[in-house]
């Protein structure tokens, strides 16, 4: 988790009043922060990965200062209308979507620019996963030329000046010779192609996901107008960077200019700074707390933590990334209620506790894999559709979730080898044998009450030039040994998996796995050059035989 480093003397004039160390260490800890220190004038906070919004002086400032109730409720920004235009071409297959804008009247200093840089490289770290979701450049305006396109292009044809070196070279060559190309050449690997802003007048603006163009994107304390874009895989991920970057910079002063971005079949504009309106239930968040508040108070604590609340609606800023589900409203109100107010309460029952026997055989099973030298990984129960069916070639019936805040995490996984999959593609740079495995939770449609049925997997993956079926098949037999269990084995058909080289597992005539080695084409999907083994057991079903 990133910090960031604030001057007292800049907060307190943002507040508008001056506190001491004791009172900014309270409210600072109580926001949902965690303050590393005061050390002079500088503050030093953790900021946590959900609240990029946090990550500017001008950003916590506006946060503070609503939790402080000195300035509360819905902060609201301009966009004046302009006939800028972003030309996206159907090229950009690998990062296809962009998000623009323009800021004009701004007063850059040495700090400030600094500051802007900090903004960009934690945002990018944190809400754009490193760079592998979604990266940001900011431009002078007065070097571009209107429209600019956002277009692939083979780099061993492109000419350009990277932002800190001397010379121009060819863009082929920014993985080995810019340092940001070589710390950041794993998001990009397998591209033959790169996205590259250009103007009207076919100057290069940047490659991504390296680096802006000395002749193009070179801020400084004389330049008054910038040209933001904000690029990856997911346009809402997008969408919200910019209205970050837009709003701290209308916080030092700027003036918000939209821009047109025009894609294939239709045109969106950006910034979309328009809060987001939810309806909620004040009654369900009182349960949950229990507490007794009324719509009043509910109005104020809500006032407090940036948004606005009328009859049952509440207003969120477009810059907060974090607000998903009616439970992130509950923690919204326990924040601004504050944590410190609650009443501890011994329940009044009386209970003797026992660990469940599943519990107890999914740690006696993790042992055992941990004694083969396998890692064991917690990978999540949100994923999307291209990871569990398309990219291992199935068509498995998924449980959707109905306001799904992005594409990437919008289904409950099915089953857990995808989720390997993807960690195994995370770690391609890493050193084999990769052994890793995972226990976890898996979602179907069942006849339950929800209407969804909760399964227990364990997922058991092994990469090498030596991975096979035999590997992942004596892996097996040894933890079934170990836990006393015997099983039949049978070849079947599966179109994860090579034909001939897949297996069902059966225990006492339930079938309760998976055992193979992945098919070719689910090993391309996934970018890992080396064979996989592969076991995917359902641990309810047979614990529960």
């Amino acid at each position: 988790m990133p910090n960031i480093i604030i001057s007292k003397a800049v907060l307190e004039e943002k507040l508008g009043k001056s506190f001491s160390d004791e009172e900014l260490k309270d409210r600072i800890a109580m926001l949902g922060t965690d303050l590393d220190g005061i050390e002079g004038d500088n503050i030093e906070v953790e900021i946590f990965p959900n609240r990029p919004d946090l990550l500017s002086e001008q950003g916590f400032s506006r946060a503070l200062s609503s939790f402080m109730d000195i300035k509360t409720g819905l902060s609201t920004f301009d966009v004046l209308e302009s006939d800028y235009k972003v030309i996206v071409d159907k090229s950009v297959t690998m990062r296809p979507y962009t998000a623009c804008a323009v800021v004009k009247n701004l007063t850059l200093t040495d700090a400030s620019i600094k500051e802007l840089m900090n903004i960009q490289e934690k945002l990018a770290t944190t809400h754009g996963r490193r760079r592998k979701k979604s990266a940001y450049g900011i431009y002078p305006l007065e070097n571009i030329h209107f429209p600019v396109n956002y277009i692939a292009k083979d780099p061993s044809t492109i000419m350009f000046h990277p932002l800190g070196m001397e010379t121009t070279i060819k863009a082929s060559a920014v993985e080995e010779l810019h340092p940001k190309g070589r710390e950041y050449k794993e998001v990009a690997k397998g591209w033959t192609k790169y996205p590259f802003f250009i103007d009207a007048k076919e100057n290069i603006m940047c490659m991504l996901p390296y680096t802006n163009s000395h002749d193009t994107g070179k801020v400084d304390s004389s330049t008054k107008d910038v040209f933001i874009e904000c690029s990856g895989t997911d346009l809402d991920n997008v969408k919200v960077a910019l209205n970050i970057l837009t709003t701290t910079l209308s916080d030092m002063g700027g003036v918000i200019h939209s821009v047109e971005v025009q894609y294939d079949k239709e045109s969106i504009i950006t910034p979309e700074l328009v809060p987001t309106g939810w309806d909620i239930d004040i009654d369900y968040i009182n349960k949950r707390l229990g507490l007794t508040l009324s719509e009043k108070e509910f109005q104020k604590l809500f006032a407090r933590m940036g948004h606005e609340y009328k009859e049952g609606t509440i207003l969120v800023p477009a810059y907060r990334a974090d607000i998903m589900h009616q439970v992130d409203f509950i923690e919204e109100i326990a924040i601004a209620y504050g944590y410190e107010n609650f009443n501890a309460v011994i329940p009044n029952v009386n209970t003797v506790a026992k660990e469940d026997d599943l519990e107890i055989r999914k740690r006696k099973i993790a042992n055992i894999l941990a004694g083969l030298g396998m890692l064991e990984t917690e990978t999540y129960n949100l994923t999307n559709a291209n990871n569990q069916n398309e990219k291992m070639l199935t068509d498995i019936n998924l449980i959707t979730l109905k306001s799904a805040v992005n594409t990437e995490y919008d289904v409950l996984r099915a089953w857990i080898t995808p989720s390997l999959m993807e960690v195994l593609n995370n770690n391609r740079s890493s050193e084999y044998p990769q052994k890793v495995f995972g226990i976890g939770r898996v979602f179907k449609e069942g006849d339950t009450e929800t209407g969804v049925l909760e399964q227990e997997r364990l997922a058991i993956t092994i990469c090498d030039e030596q991975a096979d079926f035999t590997n992942i098949k004596q892996t097996f037999d040894y933890l079934m040994r170990m836990l006393d269990i015997e099983y039949t084995m049978a070849e079947t058909e599966h179109p994860s998996f090579i034909p001939g080289r897949v297996a069902r597992v059966t225990v006492n005539d339930k079938e309760v796995a998976y055992i193979g080695e992945m098919h070719p084409q689910v090993l391309n999907n996934w970018g890992i050059e080396y064979p996989v083994g592969v076991l995917e057991l359902n641990l309810s079903e047979m614990f529960n035989l």
